[in-house]
């Protein structure tokens, strides 16, 4: 696809659902766009003379680019019918369509079926058996490392203010709202690496589509209230937002192959790419930014980390940081719960000295977090208990006369945790949006024109 075919549909997104999209000025540059070689920008790992290279090169910027604008072509129109069936209805529509097919839907609205056909439509590269081998490989690392690490991953999805703004912007600034989107968060990841949960009656699948509907979701409010700024933040939860969560694993196996001096992938390295692939192609992000070499992984993602400009404020970053951490994750109060609780946090909050502040105590302090002795002792504890746990699963796993007992028992695992999570909901209350700036709870300019509407209206084949 060209530069003028993709810049084509991120601007079709305005006459698709113009609710959302109709007064967003496409060719304008918003300010989370670190695009000059002196803007401070999250890509940490590079010289000057490499982020540079990053810039200078034209194809790569117009899909960094244009892919900032770009929410999702299919589940936004559909989040946009909310004033017409309301969100419930929608949530309930989309259940059922997963369920038991689109035709199961009683006078299903045309966006419905364009959703749930697109999430239908199987990829020419897709794989399945390798899927399957990659989400068996991931079944031990799930298991044993997200109960300690989950928290601690999902800070990494708000340290930056533009990226971080819609998390804050739905409410997620309390313990208890925290606790539930760490937990959503950790039920979809852990949800698409059980048997056959990515095929298209698995109950991944149908993960996958309740999280592109709360993307949507968002946008949707955010944008119609008029409680966003475009033109600092672009859009809500673009796709290049949606990267670092679904690619951050592979991206930096794909680092580690080559920094030792390979180009290509083993066979259950690249089983592991093809789960990751899969997953977010039913998330919805677009192939282009699914590389397919460990290069082209590296290399997407550091040219989204090299345009988005660095920010952590403490209204945004931190309340969200401090909630998180705050947060209180075990499904009930018992002694072993509590216990348990308190050396995950040690755990995290050391973590984040480490690998979100680059060890800088001074900064992580002033960020809210100042692990004490006892944190630092939980974390030892923790990451020993569960790295030589995790070792060991793995070498029971590469045993044929061990490896299906060792993955039933896997399976188990994750299915326990899955209980104690609880009910994913997926969902997102508007009436708990805040603005974001304390001028911006002014009304939007250019709401959506007559011949907007019904251009949106002829392409969901109404009159």
């Amino acid at each position: 696809m060209d530069k003028q075919q993709i810049w084509d549909q991120v601007r079709w997104q305005a006459i698709a659902t113009p609710s959302i999209y109709g007064a967003v000025d496409f060719d304008a540059v918003p300010e989370r766009v670190a695009g000059t070689a002196n803007d401070p920008n999250e890509l940490r790992t590079a010289t000057a003379e490499e982020r540079a290279q990053l810039l200078a090169d034209d194809r790569l910027m117009t899909l960094i680019r244009a892919y900032t604008f770009m929410g999702d072509r299919v589940a936004d129109p559909y989040a946009a019918l909310m004033p017409e069936y309301g969100f419930k209805r929608l949530i309930e529509m989309l259940e059922q369509a997963c369920r038991h097919g689109i035709d199961s839907v009683a006078d299903a609205p045309p966006e419905l079926r364009s959703f749930i056909a697109a999430m239908e439509t199987v990829p020419d590269w897709l794989d399945m058996a390798m899927v399957e081998e990659g989400a068996r490989i991931e079944r031990a690392p799930m298991a044993i490392m997200s109960p300690i690490a989950i928290r601690a991953a999902f800070i990494a999805t708000f340290m930056n203010r533009y990226a971080a703004l819609p998390m804050a912007l739905t409410g997620t600034l309390s313990n208890a709202s925290a606790a539930r989107r760490v937990k959503e968060t950790a039920t979809f990841f852990a949800t698409s690496v059980l048997p056959g949960a990515l095929a298209r009656d698995g109950e991944g699948f149908r993960a996958a589509a309740m999280v592109r509907l709360m993307h949507s979701m968002v946008r949707f409010n955010a944008m119609r209230k008029g409680r966003w700024d475009v033109s600092v933040y672009g859009i809500p939860i673009p796709q290049v937002d949606q990267m670092p969560a679904g690619l951050i694993g592979v991206t930096m196996m794909s680092a580690g192959i080559l920094r030792e001096g390979r180009s290509e992938f083993t066979a259950q390295e690249r089983a592991r790419v093809e789960l990751s692939r899969y997953r977010c192609y039913l998330l919805g992000l677009p192939e282009a930014l699914l590389g397919t070499t460990p290069k082209e992984i590296v290399t997407l993602m550091a040219a989204s980390l090299a345009t988005l400009r660095s920010g952590f404020d403490d209204e945004t970053c931190g309340n969200l940081l401090r909630a998180t951490l705050g947060a209180y994750l075990p499904a009930d109060n018992s002694l072993t719960s509590r216990l348990f609780d308190r050396v995950e946090k040690g755990f995290s909050k050391v973590f984040f000295v480490k690998n979100y502040a680059g060890g800088d105590k001074a900064k992580a302090a002033g960020m809210g977090v100042v692990p004490d002795a006892l944190d630092k002792l939980c974390y030892g504890i923790a990451g020993a208990v569960a790295g030589s746990r995790l070792l060991t699963y793995q070498f029971a796993m590469n045993i044929p006369v061990l490896a299906a007992a060792v993955d039933r028992r896997l399976v188990a695992i994750i299915r326990k945790q899955l209980s104690d999570w609880g009910h994913a909901h997926f969902t997102t209350d508007a009436s708990a949006y805040r603005p974001t700036t304390p001028s911006a709870a002014r009304p939007m300019p250019g709401e959506p024109t007559g011949e907007q509407r019904e251009a949106a209206a002829a392409t969901r084949g109404r009159t």
